[in-house]
């Protein structure tokens, strides 16, 4: 594909060779002349001087060499864009209808142009929905309903009831309705609650490998539209999260807790029950969240702090062995000069 081609479809200003063959995207690093690379961080500015990318895609021209340049003012989402131009989604190669092997419920309803793969399982009452594609081994429960446009990868379990919209996609080992954790104690014996809720997912969703989301107790736990789900998350039962929002591999979020639009939380994250979560907020890596945090907050630590509280404590706790050591010695010290200070009284007495 010609550079000039790709520049048209970026809407991003060329500087170069509109006539330069591309035949993929690479790293930086790994890039030939027939490659385009992007830079988006400029602390990585220093690589280009010994890159080979025939082409960059860049917020501006950074050297005053021969290479070209695809000016944007967003490098990474133009390269999320390039990426599409040469490499074929997951689903583009399967076709539509049901394998032989699928075992699907006489009252299933499936759009013809869906794609249900080897060994897979749909339950009565279940609809999937046009251009939808169900990999091999997964399980679809009863009364479930999938949109449009959805990716199911291999052995992902949907669980009865559960409601997913359009373009949304789960990967492989994913669980999606499994039970609520509730246990009513009785005469020190753990009764169990049954979870008769369900989940619902809204469009453009993305749930990650390994990913558990509970089942309401009673009413739905809800992923919001626009939602991306790291892998190895847990949901629990009857959370509501927001649109936009991104959960980073390994945070958990325990039962009824609410989470606004947009909101971040970092690599093992954790969040207590029952507390609200405002817009915005982003959770530092390997924080504990206790308590409901207002909307626009950067917090971390456990128990979690405003972010700026936690680096200084952070900063005296990185002192502290000094300041020990310090402690001791002015202990030392104040104990010598009590000692100076009785003797020259028993003097001049």
């Amino acid at each position: 594909m010609k550079l000039s081609e790709i520049a048209q479809h970026l809407g991003a200003e060329l500087i170069g060779n509109a006539d330069l063959e591309i035949t993929g995207v690479a790293s930086i690093e790994t890039a030939t002349p027939d490659k385009v690379t992007f830079l988006a961080n400029e602390k990585y500015a220093r690589f280009l001087a010994d890159s080979k990318a025939g082409a960059v895609i860049a917020k501006q021209r950074h050297d005053a060499s021969e290479r070209s340049f695809l000016i944007h003012p967003d490098p990474y989402y133009s390269f999320a864009r390039c990426l599409r131009l040469f490499y074929e989604l997951p689903q583009a190669s399967l076709p539509a209808g049901k394998a032989a092997s699928a075992a699907v419920a006489a009252d299933a309803n499936i759009a013809a142009s869906a794609h249900v793969g080897e060994f897979v399982q749909v339950g009565s009452g279940t609809t999937v929905g046009d251009e939808s594609r169900i990999m091999t081994n997964s399980v679809v429960g009863r009364n479930c309903k999938l949109g449009k446009n959805c990716l199911i990868y291999p052995n992902v379990t949907i669980y009865d009831d559960t409601i997913i919209g359009d373009n949304v996609t789960i990967h492989a080992g994913a669980v999606v309705g499994s039970d609520g954790y509730g246990y009513a104690q009785h005469q020190g014996v753990h009764y169990k609650v049954l979870q008769v809720g369900r989940v619902r997912i809204e469009d453009d969703v993305e749930i990650g490998a390994n990913v558990t989301i509970d089942r309401a107790a009673l009413g739905e736990t809800v992923v919001g539209a626009g939602t991306k789900i790291d892998n190895l998350v847990q949901i629990a039962h009857n959370v509501q999260i927001g649109k936009g929002s991104l959960l980073v591999s390994q945070s958990g979020v325990s039962g009824s807790t609410r989470l606004g639009d947009y909101v971040v939380l970092a690599g093992q994250a954790g969040l207590v029950g029952h507390i609200n979560i405002g817009d915005r907020v982003i959770v530092a890596a390997q924080s504990g969240v206790t308590n409901d945090v207002e909307p626009d907050k950067v917090v971390g630590g456990s128990p979690a702090r405003d972010i700026r509280d936690w680096k200084k404590l952070e900063a005296h706790l990185s002192r502290l062995p000094d300041r020990m050591k310090e402690l001791k010695s002015l202990r030392h010290q104040i104990e010598d000069l009590t000692e100076r200070i009785a003797r020259l009284e028993q003097d001049n007495n």
